[in-house]
């Protein structure tokens, strides 16, 4: 009986990664078809751009993917909370072309991806330390991870639509 209840819950982590892996489909359906400028056109004033919304993707999985090597690699370590305003990496990828960030971003996660899929249930369970979070692991750290990005997959196809109709 143990081993089904452990057998289910690395299930819900292999659907986490799934999960990921599927939302790439998502910001490359969005995004395709479109030139920098189209990218970069702010389509709701004072909103960000898609090219803003897939550079914040791409710093977000750099900054995610950084705390689980952390969790992974040390024992509890203390999470430092991502301050957004004024952050270096993100000015330096918004200077490139889209379409580098894109092909970043999807490159990225699948590295990503399978490294998670190489996770055994207790390394989904590897601790750390975030001021905000009580119960702060790497399954919570991809949740998150999954929750935050889908909210933002959305707003890219609100800011879409205003670009033409996408591609089948």
């Amino acid at each position: 009986m143990a081993d089904h209840k452990h057998s289910d819950k690395h299930e819900a982590h292999r659907k986490l990664v799934a999960r990921l892996r599927e939302m790439t489909g998502d910001v490359r359906h969005i995004t395709a078809g479109l030139d920098e400028a189209s990218l970069a056109k702010r389509t709701v004033p004072d909103k960000w751009s898609l090219k803003e919304l897939l550079c914040h993707l791409e710093r977000m999985q750099e900054v995610f993917d950084a705390r689980v090597e952390a969790m992974l690699s040390q024992d509890n370590p203390a999470v430092a909370q991502y301050e957004p305003d004024d952050d270096p990496e993100f000015d330096k990828m918004l200077a490139k072309p889209g379409a580098d960030t894109l092909a970043a971003f999807l490159a990225h996660r699948a590295r990503f991806a399978d490294r998670l899929e190489k996770l055994s249930p207790a390394e989904w369970h590897r601790s750390g330390q975030h001021p905000e979070f009580p119960h702060y692991d790497v399954h919570f750290q991809v949740e998150y991870m999954a929750h935050h990005e889908a909210h933002h997959i959305y707003q890219m196809f609100q800011r879409r639509l205003p670009l033409g109709k996408m591609p089948h």
